[in-house]
């Protein structure tokens, strides 16, 4: 069966359900089709902590401007469905108990803050500090609060009691992202856009020029362009263009935590322990620890990153924790297999940022899930054209698709429609790589960069 599409959109996660939206709603573009294997919104974009933050520690202004425009859309989207996916501007705060620690938040904040996050505002009292609402975005200030000594520890109660700064960064927080993609495909199928549940098997081209997709039901759909947004999935479907993109994946895992004690404060923002841990093992657990070669990791030190957050689940008193301790490079399979000491080591790592969470240790009912993270190298997402004419790219979001797809699909859809484009998306276009100067300056800023 061959039918005809103006465009198809390859995956319903967060990414492509921008897309569709910014195509459909935004454009006007008639004749788009998103399609996925899966539901919308069930293979990565519902297992991540669906944080946002325009907090971005270099090495230049780039993802930051990016970043910025991303979060203009979602308080736009915000605004349009009456916030029914319910943004909220808590913060992001990143602690320290490290006297250097102090020094190293104060520094990065002054340079995001050059890049256009806004004012770096320092607190030893908390007079002048004005606590994050539970809800809602408007109104609220931007920039960042550090707050020192004894300021830090009475604004943020339960916390280690050697916490020596506190940095609050304002334009950051949460949504639900369920509700978030809910209503992008709402709004795109009510603006003529389609979704078909089905594989992607392959791409008709002739002379250098994409001509149709192909489905693994036996359907085809003709058409000129097509929008990969596959997530994690891009590698393989991208290569059945014949175009191989300089990506690579990441397990990342999060736990869902019953606070049945009201260690952390509910209306708290999204916490983070910057500094490195070593774990408390009792003698006996660390003899057994240290017997088998797979575990005896779990005695070294571990980087600092643990993150801890409530969530409105169905019982009213769970967090979400994260600590991406491990970033070794995975091959992406589904369902995805993680660290069985995974939930007990984070649930330890969470005490040093709030000591009463030791009433939790050895929780067998934390529940772990998550997925992968899929990354180019300098740890920015691919949005533009690709190789074959009529295709283009949206991926690399690296477990910031929540918060950036949207900017990225406002980039999309530019070049789709040969709207006019920031000066920003040269730097993320997919031709970049070909650029010996990028290149070289990839080198020099190394891994890992804007990854908390």
């Amino acid at each position: 069966m061959s039918t005809s599409a103006e465009i198809v959109v390859c995956g319903a996660g967060m990414a492509g359900l921008a897309v569709a939206y910014q195509l459909a709603v935004r454009h006007r573009m008639p004749g788009v089709v998103l399609v996925d294997e899966r539901e919308p919104l069930t293979l990565t974009s519902d297992k991540g902590t669906q944080g946002y933050r325009n907090w971005w520690p270099g090495p230049d202004d780039t993802m930051l401007r990016y970043m910025t425009r991303s979060l203009d859309l979602l308080e736009e989207m915000a605004e349009e469905s009456g916030n029914v996916f319910r943004l909220n501007r808590r913060g992001y705060v990143f602690l320290t108990g490290d006297e250097e620690g102090v020094e190293r938040l104060r520094s990065t904040a002054r340079d995001v803050s050059a890049f256009g996050m806004g004012a770096l505002r320092e607190h030893l009292r908390l007079d002048e500090y004005a606590a994050a609402p539970a809800e809602g975005y408007r109104d609220q200030p931007i920039g960042a609060d550090l707050l020192i000594g004894d300021a830090a520890r009475r604004a943020f109660s339960g916390v280690a009691g050697d916490l020596k700064a506190a940095l609050h960064v304002r334009r950051a927080g949460w949504m639900n992202a369920i509700a978030l993609g809910a209503w992008l495909l709402k709004r795109a199928v009510g603006s003529g856009a389609t979704f078909l549940r089905d594989r992607v098997d392959g791409f008709d081209v002739e002379g250098g020029r994409l001509r149709g997709v192909r489905f693994a039901s036996g359907r085809r759909i003709a058409t000129e362009r097509v929008v990969i947004a596959a997530g994690p999935a891009l590698p393989r479907v991208a290569r059945l263009l014949d175009v191989d993109l300089p990506l690579f994946h990441e397990l990342h895992a999060k736990v869902t935590l019953r606070d049945t004690l009201g260690i952390v404060d509910r209306r708290s923002p999204f916490l983070i322990w910057t500094d490195p841990v070593s774990l408390t093992w009792s003698a006996d657990e660390r003899a057994s620890l240290a017997r088998d070669g797979s575990t005896r990791r779990l005695l070294e030190p571990f980087p600092g990153g643990i993150h801890v957050r409530p969530i409105d689940g169905p019982h009213g008193d769970e967090l979400y924790l994260i600590w991406t301790y491990d970033v070794e490079e995975r091959e992406f399979i589904w369902p995805p297999r993680f660290d069985p000491h995974y939930g007990d080591v984070t649930i330890r790592g969470s005490a040093f940022m709030f000591p009463g969470m030791s009433a939790y240790f050895g929780r067998a009912d934390a529940r772990v899930d998550g997925g992968f993270y899929c990354k180019t190298r300098e740890n920015r997402p691919l949005a533009g054209p690709l190789p074959v004419e009529g295709a283009y790219v949206l991926g690399a979001l690296s477990g910031f698709g929540i918060m950036g797809a949207h900017a990225g699909a406002d980039l999309v859809a530019a070049h789709v429609t040969g709207s006019a484009l920031p000066d920003y998306a040269r730097w993320f276009l997919p031709a970049r790589y070909e650029d010996e100067a990028y290149r070289a300056e990839m080198e020099r800023w190394g891994a890992l960069v804007g990854q908390l």
